[in-house]
């Protein structure tokens, strides 16, 4: 019979785990021998943090990123085949959402191993939650281009398809979030709405939608910051 896959949730940032992290999810991570994680090192980390005596050096790790071959997920799913129950470990929040562990548990359905989602923080839906922007029709893109006649090209494309109503939901690296904010305000219309999520669960959490008209006239510093960006021109 095979083991079960365990989507396991991962805290957003800072060390108080118990924050976000329900005790039943805990338990089960801690009952595990074998991830699949996005970056060992940082999963033996987690691991250590909410069980110090945990046996990081008797389990077995498969790090899946956005750089693993295709050809060798296939084998991370052996354990499950031989009846071990298996996690899979997000960098943050919970795998499978702007995550690279989608092509996995499509495997793993494949196979007929049981997927079992648990309960965990997600940037994505608590910043969709809280923005006060339509979240009956929404669409998640991750990351928008770098260059800046193809990010100023994909905010108007982004906008323009918002018109209708479904808001669109993007994210950026700290290092580069402040620009993006930059080119948000200087290309959207007057009186499109803006959420701006930054920090999420975090102490430092500031979630604010508002028109970009708005926005212009105090334009906050969230330099270095986790955010998530929400735009409705409905």
């Amino acid at each position: 019979m095979a083991g079960n896959l365990y989507l396991i949730p991962v805290p957003i940032g800072g060390d108080n785990f118990r924050d976000t992290i329900p005790e039943n999810v805990i338990a089960i991570t801690l009952s595990l021998r074998y991830f699949i994680v996005e970056n060992i090192r940082s999963a033996r980390r987690y691991l250590r943090l909410i069980d110090r005596s945990f046996p990081v050096d008797s389990t077995r790790f498969f790090q899946l990123d956005e750089h693993t071959p295709e050809s060798e997920i296939s084998s991370f799913l052996e354990p499950l085949s031989n009846g071990h129950d298996t996690g899979l470990m997000s960098e943050a929040g919970i795998p499978g959402i702007a995550d690279p562990g989608a092509g996995l548990i499509r495997l793993a359905h494949k196979m007929n191993i049981k997927v079992i989602p648990l309960s965990g923080p997600s940037s994505v839906f608590l910043a969709l939650a809280a923005s006060g922007l339509n979240g009956q029709k929404f669409t998640f893109h991750g990351y928008l281009p770098v260059k800046d006649d193809r990010l100023k090209a994909r905010i108007r494309e982004l906008e323009k398809l918002s018109a209708g109503g479904e808001t669109q939901i993007f994210m950026e690296t700290p290092y580069r979030a402040g620009r993006l904010l930059t080119y948000l305000l200087e290309t959207c219309n007057s009186g499109t709405h803006l959420c701006i999520a930054a920090d999420i669960t975090l102490p430092t959490e500031q979630i604010l939608t508002r028109k970009i008209s708005e926005w212009r006239k105090n334009i906050p510093d969230f330099k270095d910051r986790l955010i998530v960006f929400l735009l409705n021109a409905g």
